[in-house]
This record gives C-alpha cells, structure tokens and sequence, in this order.
C-alpha cells in the first residue's frame, strides 16, 4: 500500500485537491481526496511542493513497431504490399523491448495508442498498451484491438501510385475504402443467412425430418471479419486525415456506413472546427512539434489544437513518435501557449485520450477504483524544466527519479 501526501492532486476528472492525498493497494486506487484515512502499514511518499496526476495517456504513436537507430529488420509498421490490410494486428509486431519504453516511463507516459502507420488505406488493427516493459507484449496490454487504422491523402496514394496500382488519387483511397466496407457488409449478411438456415435445419432434425440437409458453411475471411467489428461500432475507426477536404472525406465515409470515427492527426481540423464539433467528432490532434515534410501539411498551425477545443471539439493530443512521445507535456505546453486553456490540455493528454480509445474505465484520471497508474512532478507538468520523479503504473513503483532506471 502507497500513500502519495501533501501534493497538488489534480484528478482531471473531479477537481483539484491542494494539499491531497491519493491511497494505492493492490493495484488500484482506493481514495483520492483532501482527507484521506491512511492505514498505519502504508508506504508514504511524500509530494509537497509537487504535483500529482495520472499517468499520460498518448492518443496515437508507434513505440514498438518504428524503433530507430535500427534498420528494416525491426520496421514493422507498415505492410505496404496491399492497400487493404484490416487483418494485421500490431500486437504481432510490437517489440517489447524496444528502448523508447523505459524513456516513457520515465517522462510518465503510462499508456500509448499505438498501431500501423499510414502506408495503407486500412493499415490494421491497434493495441493500446501500459509502457513498462515486459517478457511479453500481452502484459503490457490494456485494449487488443484498439481501433482500425485507415488512411486518406497523400500517403497511400504516393506509396501505390510509386507501384503503378490503385489507389493513386484521392479519389482511389476513397473507392477502396468503400469497396472494403461493402464487402464486410456482404460478407456480414452470408453469414446471418446461414446462421437462419442453420437454425432452420436444426430445427427441421429436432423435428425428425431426416431429409434434412445442413446449410453450406461460409469460408472465413479474416480481412472481413476484422471490418465487420468496425461495422458493428466494435472498433472504433481511426481515420489518418490532414488536409480539410480528406477530413470531410472520412467524415462522409463514416456516415454512410455508420462508423465510430476518430480523426488523427486533423491538421486542417481548425478550419471546419465548427462541423466537427456539430457532429461530436473526436480528434487525435498533432503532433505539434512537426515541420511541413510534405505538402499537405503546407497549412498547419501551431495553434490547431486550441480552435478545435475552443470549438467544442474533442481534442486528445499526441505526438506521432516512439522515444519522442516523451515531450508529450512540451505538446501540451505549445497547445497551451497558442491558445489551448491549460485544463484542456492537460486533459487532452489523460482523460481525453482515454475516452477515445475506450479505456477511461481503467485509466486517464485519479479516481477510485481505476488503475493506480499515477505520476509526481517537480513542477507544473507544462514547465519544459520539471521533470518527473516518481511514477506508478498498477500500483508498483516503475519509475523514482533518484533511481534513473525503470524497474521492470
């Protein structure tokens, strides 16, 4: 049991306690508050002068699929040999061990949104996993599958127009994208017709008919099965857009097949903020920290983040990295100084982010009963010169300043 005393508690969902207190056993946490009981057995840390949040929460990454320093071998983000893979899961490619973890940890990044890049109209499924590092990538998993990752823009039409095949216009995208999704639809109506035929002929059996003939099994599709979670809402789609015009292209997509959508990256978002916000959209905005690497990103301002959220919109930062997903605050920090009021942003790196991957049940905010994934800075999080100094994920210490290591 962990005790965490005399800080700045800011819970992000239900206040602020300065001083508070957070009480942690087994795991999770037990209360939060300005007077909390502490059992004469706990361990306690005491965080005066310091601040007390949950652990961050990036909204869209690739730690462990894009480890750098290291060549092809270990590159494993994006399949891009078929501008139609919804099969691929991340999990089978994440590296547990890749070094960018432990940085994490270390700057109190407890969760990441990570999955397939941009390679593909649809790249594959996501994982959102805990940063300590593991033997293996399902101890590390908090949401398997995470979300669908699509694309619209520039990238997938760049990486198959290079290869001579569709889709190399925007047009294109959009045609193989609907295709997809009209296949999973198809491929979701054999499947109730023969579970009604099935039904039917057990029926016919139970009823003694021996002339009874069982109805012809559907092949499996693992490509369609994948899509059909996203039809039936199962899995959110999370829809890689820049430029406005890509944006409204998903948003278009997404209304005539009835997709949960999240848009990443939006960098033209703040120019129809206002329609985004109408529709209840939510945004994986970022990264900030970013230059203009290819034309459709000619209009993109710092200031994005604050419009939206001023907006209305839900606004989740993140940082589009793997190590560098350690200056998710510095993000944060920009976000804040181009106009983004600093609750905002600083929910927009805990709360908000988790609502949209769908874990906010378990993480994302100081409250009872979720995860004991808790971080102590120095200072105010949005200072460029604090640096964290104890940080909890389920309740162990994975992280102590004075250590410098994570503790695996």
């Amino acid at each position: 049991m962990i005790a965490i005393v005399n800080g700045k508690v800011m819970t992000m969902t239900w206040g602020t306690f300065d001083p508070g207190m957070v009480l942690v056993e087994g795991g999770r946490i037990v209360a939060v508050g300005a007077e909390v009981v502490i059992p004469e057995d706990a361990e306690i840390y005491d965080a005066a002068g310091k601040v007390v949040m949950p652990g961050l929460i990036d909204a869209h990454c690739h730690v462990g699929l894009f480890p750098e320093g290291i060549g092809w071998e270990y590159a494993d983000g994006n399949e891009m040999t078929d501008p139609i893979t919804p099969h691929l899961r991340a999990i089978d490619a994440i590296h547990p061990n890749d070094p960018a973890f432990p940085e994490l940890v270390a700057a109190g990044v407890t969760t990441v949104f990570t999955g397939p890049g941009s390679g593909n109209v649809i790249g594959g499924q996501a994982v959102c996993l805990k940063t300590v590092p593991r033997a293996t990538v399902e101890e590390m998993v908090l949401l398997e599958p995470a979300g669908m990752k699509m694309a619209l823009g520039e990238n997938p039409k760049r990486v198959y127009g290079d290869q001579k095949k569709a889709p190399s216009t925007r047009m294109g995208n959009a045609a193989a994208l609907r295709a997809a999704l009209v296949d999973a639809q198809n491929y979701q109506k054999k499947w109730r017709r023969y579970e009604e035929d099935m039904a039917r002929y057990e029926a016919r059996v139970k009823a003694g008919d021996g002339a009874a003939e069982p109805p012809k099994l559907v092949e499996r599709d693992l490509e369609l099965e994948a899509l059909g979670k996203v039809l039936r809402r199962e899995m959110k789609a999370r829809v890689h857009a820049h430029r406005a015009d890509d944006i409204r292209t998903a948003m278009r997509i997404a209304e005539e097949f009835g997709l949960d959508l999240a848009i990443e990256h939006a960098t033209e978002g703040y120019k129809i903020a206002d329609l985004l916000a109408s529709k209840g959209i939510p945004v994986a905005a970022g990264p900030i920290l970013f230059s203009r690497v290819k034309y459709e990103l000619k209009d993109m301002t710092p200031s994005n983040p604050a419009v939206m959220s001023r907006a209305g919109v839900k606004v989740a930062l993140q940082t589009d990295e793997m190590s560098a997903v350690k200056y998710l605050t510095i993000n944060a920090a920009l976000a804040v100084r181009e106009g983004m009021a600093e609750e905002e942003a600083l929910k927009a790196i805990t709360i908000y982010p988790a609502e949209i991957i769908g874990v906010a049940d378990r993480v994302g905010s100081l409250e009872a009963g979720k995860d004991a994934d808790v971080v102590v800075f120095d200072g105010h999080p949005l200072d460029y010169r604090t640096v964290v100094v104890l940080v909890l994920v389920n309740g162990q210490v994975a992280y102590r300043r004075e250590d410098k290591a994570v503790e695996v």
